[in-house]
C-alpha cells in the first residue's frame, strides 16, 4: 500500500494575515504547498485578489479557487449586504453576526478532498482560538471532533493514510501571530483581513480592530493602508 506524500501540504488561503502566517509555517517546514481558496458569496473579493497575491508571493506550485456560494442563502453579515458589518467591538458572551453558517465544515471537507486526491498528508489550517471572534468552527474541540471525521470518512486513512488537520496557531493570540509574521518575512501589507471591501481597510470592524491592535503591541507599523492588488 503506497503511503501518501508527508511533503505536501492543502493550505487553505484566505488571504488574511492568519491563513498567511499558516501557509508560511507550511513551507518553512519543508513542504510543498498547495493554495485552496473560496469564492463563497462573500461581500466583497479583496480577499481573494490578496490570496492571490500570496500564493505568487509564496511561489505556490497550484492555487486553486473554488466557488461555493454559501451567499445563496445569507445568514451572515460577511455573506448578506442586508446585514450591517459590527463595529462597535467584540462581545466576548456572544458569537457577531460575521460568523457563516457551515463555513469551516465545508472548507474543510473540500480540502480534505483535494488533500486525497493529491496524495497530501496535511491540511493546514489559519484557525485560532485566542483574540477571534467567538466563532464556534475555531475551537480545538471542533477541530479534534473533524480530525475523527477526517479518519473514519476517507479511503486514504482507511489503508492507513491519515490526513492531518494541522493548526499552528490555534494557541496562539493575535500579537504572537504577527510576530510569527514578521519572522516570517511575510508582506503583511499584501494580506487582508478587513470585514468591508473598500480601498483600505476600515479600521472599525471586528477584524480591523483586532488586527490593528496586535500589529501596534508587536511594533509593527500602523496598518492605516495596504497596498493596491
Amino acid at each position: 500500500m503506497k503511503s501518501y506524500n508527508n511533503k505536501i501540504t492543502i493550505a487553505l488561503l484566505s488571504g488574511g494575515l492568519d491563513s498567511a502566517t499558516a501557509t508560511a509555517l507550511a513551507l518553512e517546514s519543508g513542504k510543498k504547498v498547495i493554495g485552496l481558496s473560496f469564492d463563497y458569496g462573500q461581500r466583497h473579493k479583496r480577499e481573494l485578489k490578496a490570496a492571490n497575491a500570496l500564493a505568487h508571493h509564496f511561489k505556490l506550485e497550484e492555487h486553486h479557487t473554488i466557488k461555493v456560494d454559501l451567499g445563496s442563502w445569507g445568514g451572515s453579515s460577511l455573506t448578506d449586504l442586508g446585514e450591517g458589518i459590527p463595529e462597535n467591538g467584540l462581545n466576548q458572551d456572544k458569537i457577531p453576526n460575521t460568523y457563516v453558517p457551515g463555513r469551516n465544515t465545508v472548507f474543510i471537507a473540500i480540502g480534505l478532498s483535494l488533500a486525497e486526491a493529491r496524495k497530501a498528508n496535511e491540511l493546514v489550517l489559519g484557525i485560532n482560538a485566542i483574540d477571534y471572534s467567538g466563532y464556534p468552527d475555531c475551537r480545538p474541540n471542533y477541530l479534534n471532533a473533524y480530525q475523527t471525521l477526517a479518519d473514519l470518512s476517507s479511503k486514504a486513512a482507511i489503508e492507513g493514510n491519515t490526513i492531518k488537520l494541522w493548526a499552528p496557531l490555534i494557541h496562539l493570540n493575535k500579537v504572537e501571530i504577527v510576530k510569527e509574521a514578521i519572522r516570517l518575512n511575510i508582506p503583511i501589507d499584501l494580506t487582508w483581513s478587513c470585514y468591508n471591501g473598500r480601498n483600505e481597510p476600515c479600521g472599525v470592524c471586528d477584524s480591523c480592530r483586532i488586527r490593528n491592535s496586535a500589529l501596534h503591541k508587536a511594533g509593527y507599523r500602523p496598518d492605516t493602508t495596504n497596498k493596491q492588488i
